[in-house]
């Protein structure tokens, strides 16, 4: 593979370098970068994100890789690479509307209807609807399939009563893209179908749940008797299983994206220069270098998977290998920070004495997320297993 960039890739990169230096300070001195925000903290971060993703969208810096009759500039996954690395080398907020951008707009533009890509594909890309994603249940989260919410059909509505869990950003949401059981007969990836709910119906319940962090980004949300308009439904009857392979492949290609990496692991070798006697310590050493390695080789990983892409070919299950690798890769980091920071390691934000100004105390807590969002880390290597190296089940 050729790191460097075409022409037409540096002129991109020079024009949004010049965006972002005319812009960000104007930001900064509105919304000044945070703790919160900088350890990912997105429930923290989430009004300076809004804003900052308006000034992105008057710039015209939103769905680059979406097509132009849908809003974006048609451009390919390249400049969507060059922008994310350059955001977070700017220092730049971290986004704001990911599910509606990364999944629903994908998946609306694969499966939707004519009507139904002029009604929600623009708000989606000027965030004036955000997004959240109906998928968990309490008895169906890495086994999708078996999902209970139903959905019967009574004249021209359904009527949705069930329960989805973990759903991030709820709260925040307006819109929610909701599997569920609407052929309770039919073999069960066969009776699915998918909704596009508005949040603001009438018998939707939010109920927040609290994290390790202290955080309650993700909710519980109950629907009793919620009513959904057939011209809502998305793809076929019955055949929301369709849907929601699209959306899991495009989801587990954002989570593992590789962008988040490079300024934890520049934090975690800062640390290491900080830490008394860390280059002495042949241990920690070896396991400095070891994280180091894996993000280098994540990084040469992700690149493959974007040169598949290059082709014209859509996101499969190669995305499983890079959300493992980075769940493995980042757990391995703050295991690393905590041998380095010692007893002050588990010093949360405001202590004296909290190294990073408790970063990795946040950290440590907060990378367990990665072992069960988007897939569990055993379904992801169940998919490896199967669907790339041709194992039985």
């Amino acid at each position: 593979m050729d790191f460097s960039d075409s022409p037409g890739e540096a002129a991109f990169r020079a024009e949004l370098r010049a965006w972002l230096a005319a812009n960000l300070p104007g930001h900064r001195a509105r919304f000044p970068a945070s703790d919160d925000e900088l350890t990912l903290h997105p429930d923290a971060a989430f009004d300076s994100s809004l804003a900052w993703h308006t000034r992105l969208h008057a710039g015209g810096w939103v769905g680059l890789d979406w097509p132009c009759e849908y809003g974006g500039r048609g451009l390919g996954i390249m400049e969507r690479m060059i922008f994310l690395e350059e955001s977070i080398a700017a220092g730049a907020p971290p986004g704001v509307n990911v599910i509606g951008l990364g999944m629903v707009g994908p998946a609306v533009m694969r499966h939707g209807t004519p009507e139904q890509k002029r009604r929600w594909l623009a708000p989606i890309l000027s965030a004036d609807e955000i997004w959240c994603q109906g998928f968990s249940e309490p008895g169906a989260g890495s086994d999708l399939a078996a999902l209970s919410t139903r959905a019967a059909l009574d004249g021209d509505r359904f009527v949705v009563t069930g329960q989805k869990v973990w759903t991030s950003n709820a709260h925040r949401s307006h819109e929610c893209i909701l599997l569920v059981r609407t052929d309770p007969d039919a073999p069960r990836h066969q009776g699915i179908s998918c909704l596009l709910v508005d949040m603001a119906s009438p018998g939707i319940t939010i109920r927040p749940l609290r994290q390790l962090t202290g955080d309650s980004e993700f909710n519980e949300v109950f629907f009793d008797a919620v009513r959904v308009p057939y011209p809502r439904l998305l793809g076929r009857l019955h055949g929301g299983w369709d849907v929601a392979m699209t959306i899991l492949m495009y989801e587990r290609m954002a989570l593992g994206s590789v962008g988040i990496l490079p300024p934890f692991l520049e934090s975690l070798l800062g640390l290491a220069r900080r830490t008394d006697g860390a280059g002495r310590d042949p241990v920690l050493r070896q396991r400095l270098a070891e994280v180091y390695t894996l993000g280098q080789a994540l990084r040469l990983t992700n690149l493959r998977y974007v040169t598949r892409q290059l082709r014209g070919e859509p996101p499969g299950a190669e995305g499983s290998v890079i959300k493992l690798t980075l769940t493995e890769t980042y757990r391995q980091m703050v295991e690393t920070a905590a041998q380095l920071g010692g007893p002050y390691h588990q010093l949360w934000k405001g202590a004296p004495g909290a190294p990073d100004g408790g970063r990795w105390a946040f950290q440590t807590l907060f990378a367990l997320r990665w072992g069960i969002a988007g897939g569990t880390s055993e379904v992801q290597r169940n998919i490896i297993g199967e669907r790339l190296l041709g194992l039985p089940r």
